[in-house]
């Protein structure tokens, strides 16, 4: 370590010693409002645009900084989030934003640590237990980033709080809840539409072990998760919603029953009336699973669910086309595996002229009667580096007629006529194959 580094890592842990000093005499302001009690952060005076001009700062960031690029670390920097619900989920949420150098947070969570939600909790120990999850996460995340202006409000969400937690318009709020009669309406998401807010909602996470299962899609996609029927069920029953709702969820069947449950009275009662986090059986990496997903995927994207049958219709398709047009398949470098991956990784099985989902679920079975894959760059081989997924009628631009023979449309264009006429199509396109070319370990020549 340089003695740049080294003065700089001095002055770094002073500042953190100082957060958490300031913290633990109660110099940070604190006010009473009924049961709500809001603690203030500090900054050191800058505002949270400003923080990358901070030497310190500066460099705890510099590897966000190499992998998002300045600008953009300038706009995570910048940004306000509010996380509410704070249990294993929440709080990872939470602790990867500030991570990420999100400027300002707001930690929101009426209950306090339990013993049994260590298992999964973000930052809690031993001697947290009993205190409020915000204010636990409060004071662990002045540690590690105390430039950060972090607010905790230890206070449930409801009608009465919602101007409270949301009026200060934040650029994403993150919802967490996991209490069923507390989740519905906010769900129902009336309070941030009228701000014009973004948020993305967490389904259940309980009694799951594999992370490769977990999507971000609609809520009438959601699947084998109990959270997410019941969040459907209130909705469609009180308010006449189906979809429309951003959710991250799992595909997963959960692995293990309700744990038994007795209420206050000593008697056996519902956990469905509870917060499902006190009955439901949780490891520790799987929600933290749950935000890596929330953080590489925010764009939502319908659950692509076609059987075997379609991808071999998918991939006769191409080598017929492949032998109508260039009067051989030898050029077909994939088989009805990578033909899977391209349609359902890449494409999400829609057209690449969709930028977004049409059709779901059956829906999405008819449509892809109507699609073919074809190559984007007549000059190379149909490789999963190579291949787009169009509707017959949109390779065949201008004419009625919709057949495979057809499709020779596209390709008779260059991609230099198409990144003329169609700079956007032509961007997100070499976009989605540069994805492949990363997938597979190759190179785009």
């Amino acid at each position: 370590m340089g003695e740049r580094a080294k003065s700089l890592a001095k002055v770094a842990i002073q500042r953190g010693e100082n957060a958490i000093e300031l913290n633990c005499k109660g110099l940070s302001v604190t006010n009473t409002k009924g049961n709500h009690v809001v603690r203030e952060g500090r900054n050191y005076g800058m505002e949270a645009s400003d923080l990358l001009s901070d030497d310190i700062v500066s460099e705890h960031l510099t590897r966000n900084v190499q992998f998002f690029g300045l600008e953009s670390q300038h706009k995570v920097t910048g940004s306000y989030v509010v996380v509410i619900g704070l249990g294993g989920v929440g709080s990872h949420a939470a602790s990867m934003l500030l991570r990420s150098g999100v400027g300002r947070l707001l930690l929101v969570d009426f209950d306090q640590v339990s013993l049994s939600s260590l298992n999964r909790h973000a930052v809690a120990t031993r001697s947290d237990v009993g205190i409020p999850k915000a204010q636990c996460l409060r004071e662990h995340f002045l540690s590690i980033f105390p430039e950060c202006k972090i607010e905790a409000k230890v206070l449930l969400y409801d009608a009465s709080s919602e101007d409270e937690i949301l009026s200060d318009r934040p650029d994403f709020v993150l919802d967490c809840i996991d209490n069923i009669d507390t989740k519905v309406p906010f769900v129902n998401n009336s309070a941030c539409v009228r701000r014009g807010l973004k948020v993305l909602s967490a389904m259940g996470a309980g009694a799951r072990a594999d992370p490769t299962r977990i999507r971000v899609a609609d809520l009438r996609e959601s699947i084998n998760d109990p959270l997410s029927r019941s969040v459907r069920h209130r909705l469609k029953r009180d308010h006449g919603i189906e979809g429309g709702i951003p959710v991250v969820f799992s595909l997963e069947k959960p692995k293990a029953k309700l744990l038994p449950f007795n209420g206050p009275s000593g008697d056996e009662e519902n956990p469905s009336d509870y917060q499902m986090e006190l009955v439901l059986p949780r490891s520790y990496s799987y929600p933290d699973s749950i935000e890596l997903r929330r953080g590489l995927q925010v764009q939502t994207e319908p659950v692509v669910s076609l059987d075997l049958d379609h991808y071999r219709t998918l991939h006769q398709r191409l080598i017929e086309h492949e032998e109508l047009l260039y009067g051989t398949a030898m050029q077909v470098q994939v088989d009805v595996d990578e033909v899977m991956y391209v349609t359902k990784e890449l494409w999400h099985g829609r057209s690449a002229r969709e930028s977004f989902a049409k059709d779901v679920g059956r829906g999405m079975w008819r449509s892809i009667n109507e699609l073919m894959l074809v190559r984007w760059d007549r000059e190379k081989p149909a490789s999963v580096t190579n291949l787009v997924l169009l509707k017959f009628k949109e390779v065949s631009v201008g004419m009625e007629a919709i057949s495979v023979e057809l499709a020779d449309e596209h390709e008779s264009r260059t991609l230099e006529d198409i990144k003329e006429a169609e700079p956007d199509f032509f961007n997100r396109v070499t976009a989605v194959l540069k994805r492949a070319e990363e997938d597979f370990g190759l190179q785009l020549r």
